[in-house]
């Protein structure tokens, strides 16, 4: 017997099982959830996709997901404009506005430097960054994940800024 195949099942389960940290028994799971979603449930998720897809792009001051020109953060006037919490990713960005601690402004990479993966700082958005650096930022808060390409980063950022006069 040639075994049981379902070639739109088992696309279906290839696409969730390529996003990050979906193994194949939960992208399966998925898979058989979506199927048991009746048709408007199905459309409205799909829908859902793309239109995120669609919508969602960077910020045109700190490179945060948003759905406008500024995110909400940028457009928040009672934000502390004189610090920027550089972070690598957005997801970032969300873990340290759910404490509801800090009020500055942030500034997102998009990733580390990494020369293994063939990530280098022209990759990343570090231009962005210091053009940013105006006299009214004070402190720029290096906010990066402790892994060595997080620690290379940061040490890269602090040697690119530190002439600035910037804390």
């Amino acid at each position: 017997m040639a075994g049981y195949h379902v070639p739109p099942l088992e696309r279906l389960v290839d696409k969730f099982e390529s996003l990050p940290g979906v193994g194949h028994k939960s992208a399966q799971r998925i898979a058989y959830a979506v199927l048991n979603m009746d048709k408007a449930d199905a459309e409205s998720f799909a829908q859902a996709i793309i239109d995120a897809h669609e919508q969602i792009h960077y910020c045109s001051v700190c490179c945060n997901l948003t759905d406008g020109d500024l995110c909400p953060v940028c457009r928040d006037e009672s934000r502390d404009r004189s610090v920027i919490c550089v972070a690598e990713d957005s997801k970032a960005v969300k873990a340290i506005e759910d404490l509801n601690e800090y009020r500055g402004l942030f500034h997102i990479l998009h990733g580390v430097i990494s020369p293994v993966d063939g990530i280098g700082p022209d990759k990343l958005k570090i231009k962005e960054l210091l053009a940013r650096l105006t006299p009214e930022v004070r402190e720029v808060i290096l906010a990066t994940n402790p892994s060595v390409e997080g620690e290379a980063t940061a040490m890269y950022l602090s040697r690119l800024i530190r002439p600035l006069d910037v804390k």
